[in-house]
């Protein structure tokens, strides 16, 4: 009986393949190192506080398309089955909260979140800038600043950052804080110490 004989290249890359735990194994996502290092050119800056700040100041939402608003467009994009009325409002669809888990088939029962808020936003940099330029910060849906989460989760949220408030869900933690660099870093705010400790934890979660 003839043997067949694998090459040692071969035979070595399938007994790797196979060891105890090999196919389980996961690189960490793409964007966690980018994230680092957009996290390390952040400013360094205490908060300037809320003086004269008003969600006024940041206007939305903005109309998108035809009758659809920011907010609805982010309740499509981010829904599930959405059916919509001739004024753009879901009447039907399902909701996936990732700060918390909840499940939702209410419009109503749904928030979209400004991963930095707005008053965050104001504290960091924000106060400085043009009506219109705050108006693209609260209506951005290039960068990862607007989510559909469970409302009362975003109320308890509020204006608070990382280092004050994190999702309930740890799996979350290292899309939130990726999430919320690079919001930052795009619209070029300031952290504080604490905050950006509380990130790099959340980072380690990758």
């Amino acid at each position: 009986m003839k043997k067949t004989w694998l090459p040692l290249v071969a035979v070595t890359v399938l007994v790797s393949a196979c060891q105890p735990g090999m196919l389980k194994t996961q690189a960490p996502p793409a964007n966690a190192a980018p994230a680092g290092a957009q996290l390390a050119e952040l400013v360094i800056k205490p908060r300037s506080g809320m003086g004269g700040y008003s969600r006024e100041k940041f206007p939305h939402w903005a109309t998108v398309s035809g009758a659809c608003d920011t907010r609805e467009t982010v309740l499509k994009r981010d829904g599930q089955d959405v059916t919509t009325d001739k004024e753009c409002r879901p009447t039907s669809g399902t909701w996936h909260s990732p700060y918390d888990g909840g499940t939702w088939t209410k419009a109503s029962d749904v928030d979209i979140d400004h991963t930095v808020p707005l008053g965050q936003a104001w504290e960091s940099g924000a106060a400085s800038w043009t009506t219109e330029h705050r108006k693209e910060f609260a209506n951005d849906l290039v960068r990862p600043q607007l989510r559909a989460v469970t409302d009362n989760v975003n109320q308890a949220k509020g204006d608070r950052a990382p280092d004050e408030w994190r999702p309930g869900l740890k799996s979350d933690w290292c899309t939130y804080a990726t999430d919320w660099i690079t919001v930052k870093h795009y619209y070029q705010l300031t952290v504080t110490d604490a905050e950006k400790a509380a990130l790099t934890d959340m980072l380690n979660y990758c």
